[in-house]
Formats: C-alpha cells, sequence, structure tokens
C-alpha cells in the first residue's frame, strides 16, 4: 500500500511579530506566538507545520524561494512589509506554492497606508482582522 504524503505547510512571519504577546497587545493580543504554534500542531496533527520568522525581508524572500516548489502551502504575514514590498510580492509570483496572506489586526481600521498592500494581488487570499484565529483559518483554507 502506498502511503499518502501529509500535507506540509509553512508559517511565515514578518517584522517585530517576533514580539506577539508582548507588542501592542490591545491590538495583537497577549499570546506569544510560539505558544500559539505548539496549539496548531496538537490541534492539526495530520498537517506538517513548519514556521518561520524574520524581521529581515531578504530572509523572507529568501524562504519563500526555498519552500515555494515543494510545500503545499504557505501562510504569510508579511507585517509591515506588506504595505512596502514589491520584492516579496515579485518572490509570490515568481513561486508554484499557494501564498494565502494574513493580517492579525484590521489593517482597514487602522492608519491609511496600511489599507493597500502590494501581496494580496499575488496571493490566493486573504485573511484581515481576525486575530490569530486568521492563521488557523488559513489551515482550513489549504485542507
Amino acid at each position: 500500500m502506498i502511503q499518502k504524503e501529509t500535507m506540509k505547510l509553512i508559517i511565515i512571519n514578518g517584522p517585530n511579530l517576533n514580539l506577539l504577546g508582548t507588542r501592542e497587545p490591545d491590538i495583537y493580543g497577549r499570546e506569544s506566538f510560539e505558544d500559539f504554534f505548539v496549539r496548531l500542531q496538537i490541534d492539526y496533527p495530520s498537517i506538517t507545520l513548519h514556521y518561520f520568522q524574520s524581521n529581515h525581508e531578504g530572509e523572507l524572500i529568501d524562504k519563500l524561494h526555498e519552500v515555494g516548489f515543494s510545500y503545499d502551502g504557505i501562510i504569510l504575514n508579511a507585517g509591515g512589509y506588506s504595505h512596502t514590498s514589491i520584492a516579496l510580492a515579485d518572490a509570490i509570483s515568481a513561486i508554484r506554492t499557494p501564498v494565502l496572506e494574513v493580517h492579525i489586526s484590521n489593517v482597514f481600521d487602522r492608519e491609511p497606508f496600511r489599507h493597500h498592500s502590494y501581496l494580496t494581488a499575488s496571493c490566493v487570499g486573504c485573511i484581515v482582522g481576525l486575530g490569530l484565529r486568521g492563521y488557523e483559518l488559513a489551515i482550513e483554507y489549504f485542507i
């Protein structure tokens, strides 16, 4: 019998998301992403979940290139780079793996510069303003 490979997803978080749990808890909540990620792994045992975070645009691009031809899906919260990085948008367009954009906060209820993302047009979709639950919904989308 041939055993089916498990689905392989990666969550990629951009700048300042390493501070979740302590950074502006009224906007981003009080739970660290590391603790949340452990819960995701428990809640989705049949999926191979990976996590990567960087505050550096080039490292995010390098990670997209690395996983963008071998993973089943990428969940990307590029943080502030969503509103500034044409290079990240180009990296998403250059890979085959579908990318789903996630934002923890409701970017449309914040400063005007956050209302536009250069990434969205290159992604399969965008989940905005649902807190950490947005990552769970992104996993459900790929399932």
